[in-house]
Order: structure tokens, then C-alpha cells, then sequence
């Protein structure tokens, strides 16, 4: 399978991005300084909007199990950094997504959804989730709808499953 110029098997496309980290800083980031870690990677369409902030909450909320595994969890929409910043720095309860333990990275000309083939008409992105190895290699795609949001549980027992196969070299399936 593939998706603009992600595909399964290749090398995951490489960005150069700004992204408001954990901290609140402002930083580049590329996916390619994760050699070494697993690393979920997705796309949510945009700041400010009623799945999105659940779906992100709930990856950042459980970033430290990912960590456990070697996995780290990085989220992109074509908002930029200074939206994102907003967003965070928003509490929840009045529609933020307070603290993150995640980054959120900035793709505001839309090169990296483009790349990533989750870049709709309207120049938003579809909820792609991507699991890249340790060795750079994209292992997994899933692009929905705007509407549907992705399992934290579900990508947690992929992240797995890849491991296990990378480790012992058999199919594995774990529900």
C-alpha cells in the first residue's frame, strides 16, 4: 500500500518542520532524528475542532506507554505552530488540549500531507496514522474520513506486533 510518497516497506518520507514540543518550546523537527524509536506518526485535520482534541488527548495522555516501548508519538495538521501554541495553552474544558506530552508539528504550505497522500481537496488533512520502525522503514497506513477518529489501543498492539515480528520473525497477532 501506499499514500502520496509513503509507502509500506520504503523509507517514511522525511520533513523539516516546526513543532511546538511538550514543553511549550518551538522546534524543527524531522522524523528522521527518531532512528533508533518506533514512532507513530498522524494527522488530524485541523486546531480547534470537536474529535480532534479527544483523539490527540488521548495519544499525548498515553505517550509514556509508547516511550515504554520505544515508540514515540508525533501529531501534524496544517495549522500552524502559533495555532498549535494557542491550542495548547487552551484548558480543556474550554476546548484546548491543555499540556501535551506529544509534539505537534506545524505543515502549514502542506508538503508533508501531500507527501503522506492524506491531503483532501479542501487542504485539510484526513486522519492518517503511520507507524514508522526503528530503522526509518514505513510499516503500517491508515487514512479515515475526517469524522472517525483512530484507537490508541489499537495502534499500541500494532506498534507490538511489528516488534515482535522484527524480533523473532513470525506472524504475530495479538488481540
Amino acid at each position: 500500500m501506499s499514500a502520496g510518497n509513503a509507502k509500506i516497506g520504503k523509507l517514511a518520507p522525511d520533513f523539516t518542520a516546526t513543532a511546538v514540543m511538550p514543553d511549550g518550546q518551538f522546534k524543527d523537527l524531522k522524523i528522521s532524528d527518531y532512528r533508533g524509536k518506533y514512532v507513530v506518526f498522524f494527522f488530524y485535520p485541523l486546531d480547534f475542532t470537536f474529535v480532534c482534541p479527544t483523539e490527540i488527548i488521548a495519544f499525548s495522555d498515553r505517550a509514556e506507554e509508547f516511550k515504554k516501548i520505544n515508540c514515540e508519538v508525533i501529531a501534524a495538521s496544517v495549522d500552524s505552530h502559533f495555532t498549535h501554541l494557542a491550542w495548547t495553552n487552551t484548558s480543556r474544558k474550554d476546548g484546548g488540549l491543555g499540556p501535551m506530552k506529544i509534539p505537534l508539528v506545524s505543515d502549514l504550505k502542506r508538503a508533508i500531507s501531500q507527501d503522506y497522500g492524506v491531503l483532501n481537496e479542501d487542504g485539510v488533512s484526513f486522519r492518517g496514522l503511520f507507524i514508522v520502525d526503528d530503522k526509518g522503514i514505513l510499516r503500517q497506513i491508515t487514512i479515515n474520513d475526517l469524522p472517525v477518529g483512530r484507537s490508541v489501543d489499537e495502534t499500541l498492539r500494532l506498534v507490538q506486533a511489528f516488534q515482535h515480528t522484527d524480533k523473532f520473525g513470525e506472524e504475530f497477532f495479538l488481540s
